[in-house]
C-alpha cells in the first residue's frame, strides 16, 4: 500500500506527481528544486543558495513523513553545470555524517524552471 506525503513547507508539485510516496517502509522523494514554499519564490542565479533551499525542502518532506536525513539511502543530483559540483557537494555533504547515502551526480542540459540543481532521494526507516 502506498501513502502520499505532502508538506506545506515544501513547494507544491509542478506537474502530475506528489512530493513523496511512502510504500513498505520506504520513502521516495520527488526531485526538489529551489522554490521557497512560504513565499512561492523561485531562487535562481546562486547555486549555493539553490542547493541549501533544495536540501531544506527535502528535509521538510522527510519530517512530514517521520524520517530524517540519516534515513536517506540514495540520492540523485541533477546539475546544469558540472563546474558547480564542488559548491553543491560541499553543501549537500553538510547534511550527512560518515554514513552518507549512495548517489549519482549528473550534468543535464536543462532542469525545470531553468534551475541549477535538482535533488531526489530514497529513505528507509
Amino acid at each position: 500500500m502506498k501513502k502520499i506525503i505532502t508538506s506545506d513547507k515544501a513547494p507544491a508539485p509542478l506537474g502530475p506527481y506528489n512530493q513523496a510516496i511512502e510504500a513498505n517502509g520506504t520513502l521516495y522523494v520527488s526531485g526538489q528544486i529551489a522554490i521557497d514554499a512560504s513565499t512561492d519564490t523561485l531562487i535562481t542565479g546562486d547555486v549555493e543558495k539553490e542547493t541549501i533551499l533544495v536540501m531544506k525542502n527535502i528535509g521538510y518532506i522527510l519530517e512530514e513523513a517521520g524520517y530524517t536525513y540519516s534515513d536517506i539511502i540514495k540520492c540523485s543530483i541533477f546539475i546544469k553545470d558540472m563546474n558547480d559540483f564542488g559548491k553543491i557537494n560541499e553543501i549537500y555533504g553538510s547534511y550527512f555524517g560518515e554514513d552518507a547515502p549512495a548517489r549519482e551526480t549528473v550534468e543535464v542540459a536543462r532542469l525545470p524552471k531553468d534551475v541549477s540543481v535538482e535533488i531526489s532521494c530514497i529513505a528507509v526507516k
